[in-house]
């Protein structure tokens, strides 16, 4: 870390949205470029900045700043300079200059102590003086809050929400209770509180940190794709991390219950803490499922097996048993569920049913959770499909925070909606989706539920199949043309617990044998840069040809992979923008991949630029279209162009390597696997079944044998504690 000091000599850039700043400033007699989140620097400012040096491939080198102090002017021309700056509101050039030459050294306490003073000066009123301390206090307020939060690591920008949060009260807020930033700021988590706790010497066994702590432990618990945590683990881990007795955790345990922030349920003769989210939305979901299967639809005007032997006619096709039964069901009530893996005819089903509908003049939607999942839906529907999200279409409320307009006050205005790759829905998105669903309306639910669950919390697909309050259609004849890939007759296979067929002469499926990893590693990279495009040289290397592994870390994991991936396929060039951003250098061309959910992030259609909207989502990928003032713009799904600045940018990692798990909704014409030995959780049939089933053309494993044999005989799923199943079987037992 870089110290320096220096007086700001012009603002080359200002976005007043998140305080980011490009400035000039001398130090040192020179003169330098300043980046970073300083929300209240103004030209004249004497600053004290801490950072590091880094060079921009456009405009060279600039001190990147991670924490800014105002040095106050102490000289009769700095303190002129200072406040003729346009910092303060009300006083410009012409009034600091009289009210300098009035004060003297004084000026700055008269500022602080006494402002009502500066009636003295010719042409400053009571209005202008409110005027005045108004700007004044508000800088000065910033500013302290800034020197005391920014040594634990509280952001510019999040010191300017706490000061919107609390006022001219937010240090004696954060001195008194710093945990409630962890609800007020978004974040600022338990361990940054805790820090600033400890340092204001506040007890281990405080209240406070002690009821912070346990919600922190849930949520972290929860994130990890649970709805609520057993009592008993809650328990133990809370003893761990916060260093307290059993029995006090258990006091605060109930005093946050009873304030309405956790709540405890026993099931199945066990105690699990739920936040009151995911409680909430597992009782909205319970109910609405519950009402969607057990409501008289009635019999519809329509002839179904006649217009399915139309389908097969003019499809030149024949459905299979199973699969006549599943198009059959989505007629005869409210929901359905039709399950199967690659091959099974899920797509032509869901192409049937909606064409019979349609044809009985019902208005049909289609989505799916991911935007590349929506695409492949409507490439082989030939009709328009949705994410969901947009079909409920997210916008924010008036406090800006995201809300979907597609409510149970505003419902979706059709009659079937067609979910496809359910696995992916979560709680939340699934009690979102219900709600907007009207009674009258049927939901067709579609997915594999072999794959791996949905990244956010809840086994949702699973829960309702296994709730057997739903028709439940299992698909399992493969389609003729499909037995012809031994893509799909290996994930059957994988999933029925057998070693699948490998290196078939001619066919699509194969397996290099590697022993070491550095040899594996070689041989990935070989087969994406040199040997898959020579073989077929429709295959574009960055685009159609995907690395999944099954875990970050280590020399086989996806944070290493990407970084000698992108040395070979995008390697660093001159006519090649980049950027510098923590460990990740992001160039122009990069292949990339947003990692989390995010409701505020805008994008605009590249060809028409008046088609806009809001949301980039776990796991979508895009490629970097251009690099400029520390700004990357990103293109997903072909056509949404999305800016990022640093406030963002933590969210984009790169993506010629990618895990299993984010590789979920997607599909590629080659996926490449490593198969090694590896942590049991990861390495388990569920995960090798999911990731091969990603490819459509071609399948190449590298690695050890005795890793694939493994990992098929490895049942153990990723389990997770979830009450939905419970609460519908529960109120099916009462009834």
């Amino acid at each position: 870390m870089t110290e320096l000091n220096g007086t700001v000599e012009g603002i080359v850039f200002k976005n007043e949205e998140n305080g980011y700043v490009v400035a000039h400033v001398k130090s040192n007699k020179k003169r330098i470029t300043i980046t970073g989140c300083i929300p209240y620097v103004m030209e004249g400012q004497n600053l004290k900045l801490q950072g590091q040096w880094v060079n921009h491939p456009h405009f060279g080198q600039q001190f990147k700043v991670t924490s800014c102090e105002e040095i106050v002017p102490n000289s009769l021309e700095g303190i002129e300079k200072y406040l003729s700056s346009g910092i303060i509101s009300g006083i410009g050039p012409v009034t600091a200059k009289k009210i300098v030459e009035h004060f003297g050294e004084k000026t700055l306490d008269v500022l602080d102590e006494d402002i009502e003073k500066l009636k003295e000066i010719d042409g400053i009123g009571t209005k202008k003086i409110e005027t005045i301390a108004k700007s004044y206090s508000k800088q000065r307020e910033v500013r302290n809050i800034m020197v005391f939060l920014q040594t634990y690591g509280v952001t510019a920008k999040q010191c300017v929400k706490i000061h919107k949060k609390y006022g001219h009260d937010s240090i004696a807020v954060v001195k008194q209770n710093p945990y409630t930033l962890t609800e007020d700021i978004s974040g600022i988590g338990f361990k940054t509180a805790d820090k600033i706790a400890r340092s204001l010497g506040i007890e281990s066994n405080s209240p406070f940190r002690i009821q912070c702590g346990i919600k922190y432990i849930v949520n972290q618990f929860c994130g990890m794709g649970n709805t609520c945590m057993p009592l008993e683990k809650l328990l133990k881990q809370s003893v761990d991390v916060l260093g307290v007795n059993e029995e006090e955790i258990m006091n605060n345990i109930q005093e946050t219950v009873l304030n309405g922030k956790l709540k405890i349920e026993t099931i199945n003769n066990e105690e699990y803490v739920f936040t009151m989210p995911y409680y909430y939305c597992e009782l909205s979901v319970t109910s609405k499922i519950l009402t969607l299967s057990t409501s008289d639809y009635g019999k519809l005007n329509i002839d179904v097996d006649d217009k399915i032997q139309e389908f097969e006619k003019d499809n030149n096709i024949s459905f299979a048993p199973t699969q006549i039964q599943a198009i059959k069901g989505a007629f005869e009530g409210g929901i359905e569920i039709i399950t199967g893996g690659p091959g099974t005819g899920k797509t032509t089903i869901i192409k049937c049913i909606t064409e019979i509908f349609e044809n009985a003049s019902m208005t049909v939607f289609m989505a799916a959770p991911t935007g590349r999942a929506a695409k492949r839906m409507s490439e082989a529907t030939g009709r328009e499909s949705k994410t969901i999200h947009r079909l409920l279409e997210l916008g924010f409320s008036d406090d800006d925070n995201m809300e979907f307009l597609k409510t149970e006050e505003s419902p979706l205005q059709c009659d079937v909606v067609i979910v496809d790759e359910a696995s992916m829905i979560d709680i939340l998105l699934m009690n979102n989706l219900l709600k907007a669903i009207p009674m009258g309306t049927r939901l067709i639910i579609v997915g594999d539920a072999d794959q791996l669950p949905s990244v956010g919390p809840g086994n949702v697909l699973r829960d309702l199949i296994e709730s057997k309050c739903i028709n439940v259609v299992r698909l399992r004849d493969i389609f003729r043309q499909a037995e012809e890939s031994m893509i799909v007759v290996n994930a059957h296979k994988i999933n029925n617990g057998e070693m699948p067929i490998l290196n078939k002469k001619g066919k699509d499926f194969y397996f290099l044998n590697s022993q070491e990893s550095d040899k594996i590693l070689d041989t990935l990279v070989g087969l994406i840069d040199k040997r898959l495009p020579n073989f077929n040289q429709n295959w574009n290397k960055i685009k159609d040809i995907q690395i999944l592994s099954p875990m970050r870390k280590g020399l086989l994991g996806i944070e290493n992979l990407n970084l000698r991936l992108q040395e070979v396929l995008n390697p660093k060039a001159k006519d090649k923008d980049e950027l510098e951003f923590r460990d990740v250098t992001f160039r122009v061309g990069d292949k990339v991949m947003q990692t989390k959910n995010n409701y505020n992030l805008k994008w605009t259609s590249i060809y028409d630029h008046s088609e806009e909207g809001v949301g980039v989502f776990n796991g979508d990928v895009g490629y970097i279209l251009s690099i400029n003032d520390d700004k990357v713009t990103v293109v997903f799904d072909e056509d949404k162009k999305v800016v990022y600045d640093n406030m963002y940018l933590d969210e984009l990692e790169l993506a010629y390597a990618m895990t299993v798990h984010k590789s979920q909704g997607s599909e590629f014409p080659v996926v490449i696997m490593p198969v090694f030995m590896g942590p049991p959780l990861l390495m388990n049939k569920n995960l090798f079944y999911t990731g091969i089933t990603r490819a459509k053309q071609m399948v190449v494993l590298v690695g050890i044998n005795k890793a694939i044999h493994f990992m098929i005989n490895n049942n153990r799923s990723f389990d997770r504690y979830s009450a939905l199943k419970w609460r519908i079987l529960n109120i099916l037992e009462e009834n």
